[in-house]
């Protein structure tokens, strides 16, 4: 668990931030209708998560810089009876206050005051503008408010700021208490992926069909029994062709004997994204041609990992996957020519056609600018990040059919450290003989 202290800190690192003379106001999230009068599964806002760790929607947090002093104030939902024997508990603001150790908290019947006193005759607004046309409205229609009346001493400020850069960066690195989340969510998450190949091959022995869904409520049930109550990202179970289908989520088919699933799937552990893609063979045992595109998706992935190190950039591993793989394709006759003037021409694409890899966090495609000045940023201490070759080959490529249907990733979690990686999804099979032995 992230104690409360880390969060006061998150909050004062970004009040060192703001100008003098400033406010930041950031809003939770929202509950989404589903259908009628049933919502989604409440998801707070990531960035509203990083600087409170306040679970309820509707709440706004105020972050306030004088010339010398700081304070943030909370604004939650009102305390009601009524409600809460319908929806649940709300925590409200006197709780909250000492609870979430805030200098200030208000029930929302006190919003529109607290906005307007927070926002009145500062300079600059650091405000998050985009994120919803409902709270973009009631900010600017408070600024207009403002704009009447400055004979009764109100003044709307000079500037609009968008506290974003200022928030992502601070989320790119992570700390060591967000490390210990993240390790467990990656344990976790690999578990599960061992259960889910056992249980696709005990089926197999039993010669009864396995479908997508039950390998994905296997994951599932593994990730809550586990306390990871949801999972990340729409989970991805793909047999056969479907794992060339790179965001495929129907997850409803039955996979046939023989043929190869890719499972994508990563739990949630405290709003902590782990982030892992397994391949292995629904029957427990590779075919001469899944084994081979496989050793090559799995050498590349390999490769890369063992060049990460502080300094380097993720473009520079990207490249290496790209020349690695365009290569293993020369060598297994799937592509024909140069390597270099292959790549040259992306014909890579035809097969690998997504990036290496991506920030994670508390976002699985987390927040952070890859690039700094125009340049691509070298990886440093306390990022967190994929690395995920992969190949994937349709009943329609141009190569011989008995490549076609297989579509391979594997995925991992890697740590910068201060002297080179450390692979917080390592304990997740992913030889070709672990995971024929697992599965046998």
């Amino acid at each position: 668990m992230i104690p409360n202290s880390e969060f006061v800190t998150r909050r004062n690192r970004l009040l060192a931030q703001m100008a003098p003379n400033s406010v930041a106001i950031i809003p939770a999230a929202n509950e989404l209708t589903r259908s009628n009068d049933t919502e989604f599964p409440f998801r707070q806002n990531s960035d509203f998560q990083y600087l409170t760790n306040f679970p309820e929607p509707d709440a706004w947090l105020v972050l306030e810089k004088s010339l010398d002093t700081t304070s943030s104030t909370l604004v939650c939902r009102v305390k009601d009876k009524v409600a809460e024997i319908w929806q649940g508990r709300r925590i409200g603001a006197e709780v909250a206050k000492q609870q979430f150790e805030f200098d200030e908290t208000f029930d929302e019947s006190k919003l529109h005051s607290v906005l307007f006193t927070a926002i009145n005759n500062t300079t600059i607004l650091y405000w998050p503008q985009g994120e919803s046309e409902a709270n973009d409205k009631r900010i600017f229609d408070l600024l207009n408010e403002l704009r009447t009346g400055p004979k009764k001493g109100w003044n709307a400020p000079t500037q609009i700021s968008d506290p974003r850069p200022l928030i992502h960066e601070m989320r790119l690195f992570k700390s060591a208490d967000e490390i210990t989340v993240m390790k467990r969510a990656g344990v976790i998450s690999s578990t599960a992926h061992k259960r889910a190949m056992l249980f696709a091959a005990n089926l197999h022995k039993l010669k009864q069909p396995v479908t997508e869904f039950q390998l994905e409520a296997e994951i599932h049930h593994e990730f809550a029994m586990s306390g990871a109550k949801h999972p990340a990202y729409g989970t991805i179970v793909g047999g056969g062709e479907n794992a060339c289908i790179l965001h495929y989520t129907e997850n409803q088919d039955v996979i046939e004997s023989g043929s190869l699933v890719l499972i994508d799937a990563g739990c949630e552990l405290q709003g902590y994204a782990a982030d892992i893609t397994r391949t292995f063979p629904v029957s427990g045992k590779f075919s001469p041609e899944q084994k081979a595109l496989y050793q090559l998706v799995l050498n590349t992935q390999v490769e890369v990992i063992n060049n990460i190190k502080p300094g380097t950039t993720l473009k520079a591993l990207t490249e290496l996957s790209v020349r690695l793989i365009t290569q293993g394709l020369v060598e297994l006759n799937i592509l024909e020519g140069d390597v270099t003037q292959l790549i040259s021409h992306n014909a890579h694409r035809a097969f690998y056609m997504h990036g290496l890899a991506h920030w994670l966090g508390l976002d699985v495609h987390d927040v952070g600018d890859y690039n700094q000045a125009g340049a691509q940023r070298p990886l440093q201490a306390g990022m967190v990040f994929t690395v995920e070759p992969g190949i994937y080959i349709d009943s329609e490529a141009n190569c011989e059919p008995k490549w076609h249907g297989i579509g391979i990733r594997i995925e991992d979690n890697i740590l910068i450290t201060e002297t080179g990686y450390e692979n917080l999804t390592i304990t997740a099979p992913k030889s070709v003989e672990e995971i024929e032995a697992l599965m046998q």
